[in-house]
C-alpha cells in the first residue's frame, strides 16, 4: 500500500504556470528577434556588393577594363559577346556561384560602367526597389558601403 501514497508528477496548476511563463518569454523576445530580419538583409546586400566588387577587380586584372554597362554583371559568369571582348577572360568566370546573385529582396543589382562615382557604380534600391529611402528601403551602393 505504500506505493499508492507516493504520487509523482506535475499538477495541472504547475503545468499552466510553466506555459504562462513560456508565453511571456516568447511575447517579449519574439518581436526583438523578428525585427532583425531587415538588418540582416541590409548586411547581406553590403556583403554581396563587396563580393561582386572583388569579382569586378579580378575581371579588370585579366581583361584590362571593367565590363561595360551593356555587358553588365553577367560578364562575371560568362564571356561577353557584345562590346569589347576580353582576351584574358577566365573560362570559369569570376563569381564562385557561377551566377549573378540577386539582392536580398529578389531584385537584380544595378551596374553602370563608367559610373558617376568611380569606374563603375554598383547598387541596389533596397526593399522598396525605388531610389532613395530610409530604414529597410535605403539604397545600398558600392561607393558608400559601411
Amino acid at each position: 500500500m505504500r506505493f499508492l501514497n507516493n504520487k509523482k508528477g506535475f499538477t495541472l496548476i504547475e503545468i499552466m504556470v510553466v506555459i504562462v511563463i513560456l508565453a511571456l518569454l516568447a511575447a517579449l523576445v519574439g518581436p526583438k528577434l523578428m525585427g532583425r530580419t531587415d538588418d540582416a538583409k541590409l548586411t547581406d546586400a553590403r556583403v554581396q556588393i563587396k563580393n561582386i566588387e572583388t569579382a569586378l577587380k579580378l575581371y579588370k586584372l585579366d581583361s584590362g577594363s571593367y565590363p561595360s554597362t551593356e555587358q553588365g554583371l553577367s560578364a562575371l559568369v560568362a564571356k561577353p559577346t557584345v562590346g569589347v571582348i576580353p582576351k584574358g577572360y577566365k573560362d570559369e568566370g569570376y563569381l564562385e556561384s557561377k551566377k549573378v546573385p540577386k539582392d536580398p529582396w529578389g531584385n537584380d543589382y544595378l551596374y553602370v560602367s563608367p559610373g558617376e562615382h568611380g569606374d563603375y557604380d554598383l547598387f541596389t534600391y533596397g526593399a522598396d526597389g525605388a531610389k532613395g529611402g530610409e530604414g529597410k528601403n535605403v539604397d545600398i551602393t558600392s561607393w558608400d558601403t559601411k
